[in-house]
């Protein structure tokens, strides 16, 4: 069987490993010329982990990355709300992991060219068209590099080319743009003094106004007595001019500081935590309206191009994970690639679709703008601001989106 994935993100490379370690001969293609260690810090969910486990990449992981200890959440003054652990610290088989995005990518894609051949990924490489009968799938490729077209016959196609796909647009043409939320989103990574833990994921304020997240994410930075910091700055903002989710948009400071004056947590000032990052990311909150179907006979979709959601519970990497490890079990286990094919979006979409829907409904934001409301000026003790049940609310909305 031979099958054709679209996109050589964490998505793309992990579905290659899979279908490789049952067998099946893969080519992956990417529009961009070069591949390079982008981006900001993720988290990857102990279940994600655990199919990187079989794949035998956990100690390559495990060098670069931080196991996530607990998230804690804080008011804009450093006050705890609420604390929960996880990964290992939570009963799990295998740690959460936070980690840089493009060394992850790196580590993906140094394990495909290891066990597939340098040969494996192809960039500079647009996917345009596919057409498919009985026997297979002829594909019709732009190389961007020659300024050619090529064609390639394959048993399947995998579009896992994010959410801006372009395999989903020619399987459900005029969808339209994705959805905002109306937030918008500020990255960046400094190197910092650790906080808490060393091991902590941060989270103070909330959606309704201003959110702001931080967890280290460099095992190397651990090493040195360090911390290498990712942080997000989430804002609630009143314009309605939406800007596209291009995830490598620079940001600027000014922009996003004046939200920011004055948080405190465990010591570290979050507007110097901002100012000291050489660079700043900006994009706003989108995902798309789940789909009743994302695989048409000898072509599917995985990962962000099938289910993109807001960035909350650590799903978006750790469900393209898992959606690779299905794919591969599903087409080893039947010699009809459009039968595997269904059976692995059988298995994947509901679940995958309801964590969508539950990301939008974000209920601990809710709870914690009770929080902001009640205790404007900070508190002593949150048991003086929430009631058992509504702190018992947090814990469980968290439940309900790290799946």
């Amino acid at each position: 069987m031979k099958v054709l994935i679209v996109g050589a993100g964490i998505g793309g490379l992990t579905a290659a490993l899979t279908l490789q370690a049952v067998g099946i001969h893969v080519t992956v293609i990417d529009a961009v010329n070069e591949l390079r260690p982008l981006g900001v810090g993720i988290n990857l969910l102990p279940h994600a982990t655990g199919e990187l486990a079989k794949l035998g990449l956990y100690e390559s992981l495990a060098d670069v990355a931080i196991p996530t200890a607990e998230c804690v959440h804080l008011d804009r003054f450093g006050s705890e709300i609420w604390r929960e652990p996880r990964g290992l610290a939570a009963g799990h088989t295998w740690p959460q992991y936070s980690v840089h995005r493009g060394e992850f990518q790196m580590l993906l894609l140094n394990a495909v060219c290891d066990r597939l051949g340098p040969d494996t990924v192809r960039t500079g490489m647009r996917f345009e068209s596919a057409t498919q009968n009985a026997d297979g799938v002829r594909v019709r490729i732009h190389d961007r590099m020659r300024e050619a077209v090529v064609e390639m016959v394959v048993d399947a196609v995998i579009g896992a080319d994010g959410i801006h796909s372009v395999v989903r647009t020619r399987l459900r043409p005029g969808e339209g743009a994705p959805l905002w939320n109306g937030i918008r989103m500020w990255r960046g990574i400094t190197d910092a003094r650790p906080f808490l833990s060393g091991a902590s994921m941060v989270i103070a304020g909330s959606n309704h106004a201003a959110k702001f997240v931080a967890y280290p994410i460099s095992a190397a930075a651990r090493r040195r007595g360090r911390a290498l910091v990712n942080w997000v700055a989430e804002v609630k903002v009143s314009d309605t001019n939406e800007q596209a989710s291009d995830w490598n948009r620079a940001g600027r400071l000014e922009d996003v500081l004046p939200h920011y004056v004055g948080w405190q947590f465990d010591g570290l000032d979050v507007s110097e935590l901002m100012a000291a990052s050489a660079t700043i990311l900006e994009y706003p909150m989108v995902d798309r309206n789940p789909l009743s179907r994302w695989t048409d006979g000898r072509i599917t979709l995985l990962g962000d191009a099938a289910h993109p959601m807001y960035p909350i519970g650590s799903n978006g990497g750790s469900q393209a994970i898992i959606d690779a490890g299905v794919l591969a079990r599903e087409l080893a286990a039947r010699s009809d690639p459009s039968v595997a094919l269904d059976a692995y979006e059988t298995a994947r979409r509901d679940t995958v679709n309801a964590t969508v829907l539950a990301n939008r409904d974000m209920p601990m934001d809710r709870v914690l703008r009770l929080v902001a409301d009640r205790a404007p000026h900070g508190f002593d003790r949150i048991e003086e601001v929430l009631t058992a049940r509504e702190i018992d609310a947090i814990g469980r909305a968290y439940q309900h989106t790290s799946r």
